[in-house]
């Protein structure tokens, strides 16, 4: 993947920031922080979560946290997808997700109605828009598109991290990406009962 562009004119909702700041700060430390923040040449130490950031800002980060963990922003950005989902400090996210549905497939159907769903709790969230096409034989193909690129790394690490969730066996692959900022993936599904899966239900977080 290219270097991440920057874009003018979007602002990034904050709780998107602060999950960047915690997921380098939880996995590489906060000197590794501050470095990227230095870097980056953010004009205060945290991020807040409730407020919103220019698109360049957030890139920036993206940008001066690839350059010091010495990662390629393909990989950096699946890392991120991957945490967001597994993280224990994360696990209303996994849960909100889980709500899907079942089975893995019903999640991937229902990946198209994630951004509304995120405006019902945050009108201000702004988050990745989706549509989902079956293209038969377990093959299903994803459009993204997001304020900033590089959402398809992202979601492939989301994907690859609830299959497994779900006890699916899925291999997720990046597809192409177009000019005006749309990106794609794919997902093959093999075995919807590859493994048990991480216990999930309704009422209460089981072990």
């Amino acid at each position: 993947m290219g270097a991440l562009a920057i874009r003018e004119a979007a602002a990034m909702h904050g709780m998107v920031n602060r999950a960047l700041q915690g997921f380098l700060t939880t996995t590489y430390g906060d000197a590794v922080w501050a470095e990227v923040r230095s870097q980056a040449g953010l004009p205060f130490d945290d991020f807040e979560a409730m407020l919103s950031y220019p698109d360049p800002m957030t890139s920036a980060c993206f940008e001066a946290a690839s350059h010091v963990l010495h990662k390629d922003h393909g990989t950096l950005l699946e890392d991120f997808g991957i945490w967001l989902v597994t993280d224990p400090h994360l696990e209303p996210v996994r849960r909100l997700l889980r709500f899907s549905g079942a089975r893995f497939e019903d999640f991937l159907h229902a990946l198209e109605d994630l951004d509304e769903r995120g405006r019902l709790v945050l009108p201000a969230l702004d988050l990745p828009r989706m549509t989902v096409s079956h293209a038969g034989d377990g093959r299903f193909v994803i459009d993204a598109a997001w304020s900033l690129p590089g959402v398809s790394a992202i979601l492939t690490g989301c994907l690859r991290a609830m299959a497994d969730d779900y006890g699916t066996l899925a291999f997720v692959s990046l597809g192409p990406i177009a000019g005006d900022g749309h990106e794609r993936l794919e997902v093959q599904l093999f075995d919807a009962t590859h493994s048990k899966g991480r216990c999930f239900e309704l009422g209460q977080v089981c072990a």
